[in-house]
């Protein structure tokens, strides 16, 4: 099970106002002052928050529940919606079907969002707790005049295998190919990141706008089909939790998720390189709550808010308050704070130019055509 916080089992949160838990008894939890500036003014009206699965406090397991802690000192109601990709949030937010006030994608669909005027500017001024967020976070190649975006979580892509399946330690992507493996091997079923895997195998760079260069990751891609299970994003913990399959890419955060329930499990990065990604809070251009979104931000960023949601979701935090914390659970763990050693073949995903895109996403339906 996730950690959970000897203050934690001490169940109604006080903050400015006191909460009580269905699950607990009537001992009290003091989270301490607030460190920025909240409100009721906007009491009873309602934020649509659109966020990764599994990636918030949710009050599960003795964690803090963090949209109820929300609703509790701003008296703004939290309607959270899910979902699996940066891919399936934008098909979403371009239908115009629902209007959210806080979206956190990834730095690539993050600028594709900006260059599409689908996300507007954050007014920092009226998030204090901005000041949290580390130097190295700050002026990114997505936003580099920190106008649309605020940090949120940061991560690497890495393997995870079952040491009881696996024989020896692996340290390559090629492992996902080997037909040792066969209908034990996962992978993900978004474009982006699939394709990534083998674009490292094969030495390229993930942001390539050379036709050839997808052709022949569309070619690698295909070649591995033999040895797939299956294509997976969320449905990743379920099967690998319960040895359902043998070998995963998924991030790292969610990795330590996985191993708290099946301490076979093993990760590593492997050798070729792979994706490093920051997932930051955005508001779409349709937002019908701005005011909220700001505060609902400046609430994630409170450091004890901030440092239960990374002990909860095992993500690395973009803020100073909890990295530097040394009560912090993941203080120095090399796997989700990785040395820069380890980061050295690294790459973040860019925005492609559209035509390149399309061509991409194109490859992508025939390798799905060509699985099923």
């Amino acid at each position: 099970m996730k950690k959970a916080f000897t203050l934690l089992t001490l169940c109604a949160l006080v903050i400015s106002v006191a909460l009580f838990s269905a699950s607990c008894g009537v001992e009290e939890y003091q989270l301490g002052e607030l460190t920025g500036t909240f409100t009721r003014d906007l009491e009873g009206t309602t934020i649509n928050v659109f966020n990764w699965g599994q990636n918030i406090s949710d009050g599960s397991e003795g964690s803090l529940d963090i949209n109820k802690a929300f609703e509790e000192v701003t008296g703004i109601k939290v309607n959270y919606i899910n979902y699996d990709s940066n891919e399936a949030m934008y098909a979403k937010l371009k239908s115009g079907a629902v209007s959210y006030d806080i979206v956190i994608p990834s730095d690539y669909m993050i600028e594709r969002l900006i260059n599409e005027n689908m996300i507007q500017k954050i007014d920092l001024s009226k998030i204090d707790n901005y000041k949290y967020i580390d130097e190295q976070y700050k002026n990114v190649f997505f936003d580099p005049n920190n106008e649309y975006s605020v940090p949120y979580t940061v991560g690497m892509v890495g393997l995870i295998y079952n040491t009881t399946m696996v024989e020896g330690t692996p340290d390559s992507w090629s492992i996902m190919w080997d037909e040792a493996y066969k209908d034990n091997v996962l992978t993900f079923n978004n474009p982006r990141d699939a394709f990534a895997i083998a674009q490292f195998l094969l030495g390229q760079d993930i942001n390539s706008t050379n036709k050839a260069d997808w052709d022949a990751a569309a070619a690698k891609l295909k070649e591995q089909i033999p040895v797939l299970q299956g294509l997976v994003m969320d449905d990743v913990f379920n099967k690998m939790q319960s040895a359902n399959a043998a070998i995963a890419p998924y991030y790292a955060g969610d990795y330590l998720t996985m191993a708290d329930i099946n301490p076979d499990l093993a990760f590593v990065y492997p050798k070729e390189g792979t994706n490093i990604f920051i997932d930051s809070m955005c508001i779409p251009a349709n937002a019908q709550n701005y005011e909220a979104a700001l505060m609902y931000i400046n609430f994630m960023l409170e450091p004890e808010v901030a440092l239960q949601n990374s002990e909860y979701i095992y993500y690395a935090s973009p803020n100073t308050a909890v990295v530097n914390n040394p009560e912090y659970s993941l203080y120095g763990n090399e796997i989700i704070y990785p040395s820069e050693e380890a980061k050295k073949n690294t790459q973040y995903f860019h925005d492609i130019d559209p035509e390149i895109r399309s061509y991409y996403e194109k490859l992508w339906e025939e390798f799905l055509r060509e699985f099923n």
